[in-house]
């Protein structure tokens, strides 16, 4: 397609409305999904690192009674 002026081009034939909110919105749904990504993840490498630990602290607890 080609515009002869960026007002065309941002107007989009009379449907640019609709072409930028689509764009917006999908901008938006990715940013969400990307920042919820993040934050899943660590909260997945903090429940490794917590269970880790705890089982550090058990193998020493019983290495404790045993002795």
């Amino acid at each position: 397609m080609f515009f002869q002026s960026w007002s065309d081009f941002i107007n989009m034939g009379g449907y640019g409305f609709y072409v930028w909110l689509s764009y917006g919105i999908s901008l938006v749904a990715l940013v969400i999904l990307a920042v919820q990504s993040k934050r899943a993840r660590q909260a997945v490498l903090r429940n490794v690192l917590r269970e880790t630990q705890r089982e550090v602290r058990l193998q020493q607890a019983n290495k404790g009674q045993t002795l």
